[in-house]
Formats: C-alpha cells, structure tokens, sequence
C-alpha cells in the first residue's frame, strides 16, 4: 500500500498563488508517474502536470505558463507552484501515484484531495 499526502489548498483571490505538496509513503519499489490532477465543481477530473517515468513533465493546456510542478526523488514527494491563479482554476486537486514493483506490478494510488478556491 501506498499513501499519499497532500497539503497547501486553500481560499486565494484572484492573480494570487499557492502550492501544494503532496508525500507518498509505503511500499514503493519505482515511481512510474507522479502528479496532479483536479476536478472542477460539476466537472470531470482533468490532468493538472505530472511527471512520467521518463522523466518528461506533461501539463493541461488551461494551466501551461502559470503553473510548475517539480519534485524530490529522494522523498518521493511532488510540489506544484500555482500562479497567476483565476476563478476556473477552483476545484478539488488530487495527487496521483502510479508505481512498480520487483515483479512488475503497477498500481496507482489517488491522494485525498485538497480544496483551491479562487475568488474573483
């Protein structure tokens, strides 16, 4: 099992920033991708940036320019660095961890959730 938590969501206004950070603990052997998705009120979840076992970082289109995702391989933890932040920006953001092990075996994992509301 792995667990995973997120902090740093909150209530921001409008052109402000915020991060969130999120720390995976437990049985990992690789971390195959690692990143941050959300879901808007009434709306699907949406992929915010992730990183994949390559390496490469992928972002959604609505987020590109204004928001960063970095991480530390070391502690298996992901940040994302929120600015520039816009009322459609509000939503729930999830981590999200899909990792390996010896035998091969891939399995993800969803994080809680943390609540960003921007107001206008």
């Amino acid at each position: 099992q792995v667990q995973l938590v997120e902090s740093g969501g909150g209530l921001v206004q409008a052109g402000g920033s915020l991060r969130l950070s999120c720390a995976a603990s437990g049985s990992i052997f690789r971390v195959n991708v690692m990143g941050w998705y959300r879901q808007p009120p009434g709306k699907q979840r949406e992929l915010v940036a992730e990183f994949s076992r390559g390496g490469g970082t992928s972002y959604g289109d609505s987020v590109k320019g204004r928001f960063t995702i970095s991480r530390d391989n070391a502690k298996n933890t992901v940040d994302l660095q929120m600015n520039s932040l816009n009322p459609e920006d509000t939503a729930v953001y999830y981590c999200r961890i899909i990792v390996s092990q010896p035998m091969g075996t891939m399995t993800g994992y969803w994080g809680q959730g943390t609540q960003v509301t921007v107001s206008s």
